[in-house]
C-alpha cells in the first residue's frame, strides 16, 4: 500500500451527461478530502475492445494499461448505470481485462445508478464480480434510483444520496489495505500463540 492511499474510480457509463460519472467523482472528492490521491478513469477515453482471452497485446487496446492502474490502486470506486437490470457493458469489459492478481485484497466501493427503481440486483451483480476477483467490497454499496430526479446541474441533487456517496468515498480510504492488515494480524497471532 502507498503511504498516501491511492483511490481510482471507474465510471461504467459512456453517456456525456452521466449521473454515474457525477456520483463516482463525488465519491472521489470525498476520498481526496480523506487525504487520498485519486484518479477518475472515464471509460469514454479508453480503447477497450471486447475482451478476447486469445488476443495479443496489440489487439487489447488499453486493456493492459487499465489492469495496471487497477493493480496500483489501494482502493477503487466502481460505478455502473443499470442496463437491463445488470452491470453496463463498458464496466464489465473493463473488469474482464483485470485478473485476480490485479484486484485481490483491494478495497472496493460500489454504486449503481438506475433510471427507475432501486437497483439492488445490479449492486449484487457488481459485488459478485468483485468477489470473484478476490477484491474486498465494502459491506454497504450505494443505490441511486430515479436518476432523472437525483442529479441536477452536474451534481447530486438529493442530499441523502450525496451523503451516502461521500461516505462511500471516505470509507474506501478508511478501509484501504484492510485485507493486508487482517493478514498481518493473523501472522502476529500465530507468532505470539494467541
Amino acid at each position: 500500500m502507498h503511504d498516501t492511499p491511492h483511490v481510482i474510480g471507474i465510471s461504467g457509463s459512456l453517456r456525456d451527461d452521466s449521473g454515474t460519472r457525477i456520483a463516482v467523482q463525488c465519491a472521489l472528492n470525498a476520498a481526496t478530502g480523506a487525504d487520498a490521491t485519486t484518479e477518475h478513469i472515464d471509460l469514454r477515453e479508453w480503447d477497450l475492445p471486447l475482451f478476447d482471452p486469445d488476443a495479443g497485446a496489440a489487439e487489447s487496446g488499453d486493456g493492459p494499461e487499465l489492469a495496471a492502474c487497477v493493480r496500483e490502486a489501494d482502493a477503487i470506486v466502481l460505478g455502473t448505470p443499470v442496463y437491463h437490470g445488470t452491470i453496463a457493458s463498458p464496466l464489465k469489459t473493463a473488469l474482464d481485462y483485470c485478473s485476480i492478481d490485479d484486484v485481490e485484497g483491494t478495497t472496493i466501493g460500489i454504486l449503481a445508478v438506475a433510471g427507475g427503481g432501486f437497483p439492488t440486483p445490479t449492486l449484487q451483480h457488481l459485488r459478485a464480480a468483485v468477489l470473484e476477483l478476490k477484491g474486498w467490497p465494502l459491506p454497504q454499496g450505494v443505490a441511486i434510483p430515479n436518476s432523472w430526479a437525483a442529479f441536477e446541474d452536474g451534481s447530486i441533487a438529493d442530499g441523502d444520496i450525496a451523503e451516502r456517496v461521500e461516505e462511500l468515498g471516505s470509507n474506501v480510504v478508511a478501509y484501504a489495505g484492510v485485507a493486508d492488515r487482517r493478514e498481518e494480524t493473523e501472522q502476529s497471532e500465530l507468532a505470539t500463540g494467541d
